[in-house]
């Protein structure tokens, strides 16, 4: 029971990263139709401007950890909601009324251009970061030394999610921002005709996942310690699952598939085989979209004529 609730915890954490991941291929779907597949490579640039900023506050000697991860929060959010609004304006509006296939090609190349460009510029070694943050509670000792513990790191981690979640909730529910990107996801040519300024709102919708991925890169490297230029693909292709799991286009099902893919990945590890992980969470995901091909949350697309 101590081991299963010790994996529960991991779980829950690595499914939180994923969710977070997730939201952004889910609200750029809901509003497009398109998949940003460079997306991973938003989160993986998260991770290292974050490093980057981490070192350069230690060189030039400000070492209060709090002052340090909200810096490196905000100019990492900063930075990736900049790539964000770059990749919308350069690969995806010219080819808005092109074929589906165009968009998806120039994704693809736009990711390859940012996991070369990281590769250049910071080398391909994994980079390392002590951990910053340490310690933790015991839940529950158990007879055999089996410790049930959660770190301050997995709270941190936690609460954040959840608090994220609720605030972009609350944007899509009750502010004018997210009024136009429920009309826009609804019908863009009904919307531009009643005022809402399209091009903008979708802007800001890849900003927005932009920066919700860039705290997870930074929550990713706190948590593990370690990066390199590839973990932007292996991330993202686990983050567009838990959004077609949860149902693309719905926010809670992003969370949620995120936390299923992270439970599944952790009991798998725990109890089976590490190297079969993915082929747990690949196939819990077929098995899922054979008997809810919208997902768990998601809703069946309706044609409009």
């Amino acid at each position: 029971m101590e081991y299963f609730l010790q994996q529960l915890i991991n779980g829950i954490t690595l499914g939180s990263i994923y969710g977070l991941i997730a939201i952004g291929y889910t609200m750029v779907y809901g509003i497009i139709g398109m998949i940003n597949f460079a997306h991973g490579e938003i989160f993986m640039l998260g991770s290292f401007i974050a490093l980057t900023v981490f070192l350069a506050l230690a060189a030039i000697g400000i070492t209060f950890l709090p002052i340090v991860i909200l810096i490196m929060i905000i100019v990492a959010m900063l930075c990736t909601a900049l790539w964000g609004w770059t990749i919308e304006r350069v690969a995806y509006r010219p080819l808005r009324g092109s074929f589906r296939l165009a968009p998806l090609i120039t994704a693809i190349g736009m990711s390859i251009f940012l996991q070369n460009f990281v590769q250049v510029t910071q080398g391909a070694r994994v980079k390392p970061l002590p951990p910053q943050i340490r310690g933790g509670i015991t839940l529950l000792d158990g007879p055999g030394g089996i410790v049930v513990q959660i770190s301050y790191m997995q709270i941190i981690i936690i609460a954040m999610t959840i608090i994220l979640m609720t605030a972009f909730a609350l944007i899509i529910s009750r502010t004018s921002l997210g009024r136009q990107q429920r009309a826009c996801e609804q019908d863009r040519k009904m919307a531009s005709l009643l005022g809402v300024n399209v091009d903008r709102t979708i802007s800001l919708t890849f900003v927005m996942g932009a920066s919700l991925a860039a705290v997870a890169g930074m929550m990713y490297l706190l948590y593990y310690g370690v990066i390199d230029f590839y973990i932007g693909f292996i991330a993202g292709v686990k983050a567009f699952t838990a959004a077609v799991l949860g149902g693309i286009g719905s926010l809670p099902g992003a969370m949620l598939g995120g936390l299923a893919i992270g439970l599944i990945e952790t009991f798998w590890s725990g109890y089976f085989s590490v190297e079969y992980k993915d082929v747990a969470a690949f196939s819990i995901l077929a098995i899922v979209l054979i008997f809810m091909p919208s997902g768990l949350l998601g809703r069946p697309e309706v044609e409009k004529v």
